[in-house]
């Protein structure tokens, strides 16, 4: 069971790109922007901390979740995607919708009203501390919603030479003299947020892109957090971030229900009704593999290569099949109450990445949402 909050605060600028390479003949500035980093970031770290402290016994039962925030002050109350039956507007949920078996509705003058036609936030977050705010319909106090406590600051860097730190402008320089990052930059009493079933030594890690350093401590996770993820989820429930479920080369919806494999729970339940938005592209950038013998690492190199040789001889990192995730803040209403919580559900539902399922990742976490239906 996730029973750790890993506490992540930047030593200055993070890492803020993925997926799309960024060249001289290319400065997009906000081209593949993606922040916070995803938890198969945190995975290598924790391979990284395996490797230095000789604990390869860590990694084969790791799970994580995230990414989440909070203010420095408090990380026991971090701040989760807001559920998308909440419709934000000016920072604040102005309606609650249910699903009263055929319409999503909201309560309006104390009857159900169809909701009305209106452009409302995207991408805002509520704290887990009122999360039970949200489980009855009409709600009688809808909490407040925070934005992200970021921005991005993408500016140019020198590339340096491999031996010394000085500006590579060779003319066999094939790459170019010049690389953008996507720099982001947290507000000064905000950290990330990951929950873990393992701890971690605190100290100073590199995390993310580019060798940015962050300061990193351990706590172990109180309620009402714990209390949430361990509720079966019920008729209704909210995934707090992104899921992919299907084949290595399908991603589905929810998840596939197969009889020869005699699963139980959620693939039986009919889904009455389902509550996304667009998809979000789904990628990470595995470890290395010496051989074809040799399973696939956690995403991370765990050691440095300072000849320039052995850089070469070395593979390259493998890159995760691209897919389409299920954004966080989905709403999924079921016929069939399941009796379920999160860490119950099958590790088959999940695509898998080298010897692990994207469960491990915390792929599809929930958490039950009974407003989502008329109580």
């Amino acid at each position: 069971m996730l029973e750790y909050v890993i506490i992540i605060q930047p030593l200055g600028l993070l890492y803020g790109s993925s997926g799309r390479f960024l060249s001289p003949e290319n400065l997009v500035g906000r081209s593949g922007t993606q922040f916070p980093p995803t938890a198969a970031t945190l995975s290598g770290l924790f391979a990284y901390y395996a490797h230095q402290n000789n604990k390869p016994e860590i990694l084969p039962k790791l799970l994580l979740a995230g990414p989440f925030w909070a203010t420095e002050n408090n990380p026991q109350n971090f701040y989760i995607p807001t559920p998308f039956n909440c419709l934000v507007k000016d920072n604040e949920i102005k309606h609650q919708m249910f699903f009263d078996g055929e319409n999503w509705k909201i309560w309006e003058d104390n009857r159900p009203q169809i909701p009305p036609d209106d452009k409302y936030q995207k991408g805002t977050w509520v704290a887990i501390n009122d999360w039970e705010k949200l489980q009855k319909s009409p709600a009688e106090e809808l909490p407040k919603v925070q934005t992200n406590p970021w921005k991005f600051l993408p500016h140019l860097h020198p590339r340096l030479q491999e031996q010394q730190r000085r500006v590579a402008t060779d003319a066999d320089e094939t790459q170019g003299s010049l690389f953008l990052e996507n720099a982001v930059q947290l507000d000064p009493d905000a950290c990330l947020i990951y929950l873990s079933n393992t701890p971690i030594a605190e100290g100073w890690y590199r995390f993310g892109g580019e060798g940015h350093l962050v300061n990193l401590r351990c706590e172990k996770l109180e309620n009402p957090g714990k209390n949430l993820l361990n509720q079966p989820l019920k008729k209704s429930f909210a995934l707090i971030v992104p899921a992919v479920w299907g084949s290595n080369r399908h991603s589905y919806r929810s998840p596939e229900f197969d009889p020869a494999a005699n699963d139980l729970g959620w693939p039986e339940n009919q889904i009455n009704s389902l509550l996304t938005q667009r998809p979000q592209p789904f990628r990470y950038r595995l470890g290395k593999r010496k051989t074809n013998d040799e399973p696939i690492s956690e995403p991370f190199q765990t050691r440095t290569l300072t000849d320039k040789n052995e850089r070469n001889n070395q593979p390259s990192g493998l890159l995760s099949r691209g897919r389409y995730a299920v954004p966080a803040g989905t709403v999924y209403v079921l016929e069939k109450p399941l009796e379920q919580t999160w860490y119950d559900w099958e590790e088959s539902w999940f695509p898998r990445e080298g010897f692990y399922s994207l469960k491990r990742w915390g792929c599809g976490l929930a958490l039950p949402l009974d407003g989502a239906i008329l109580s």
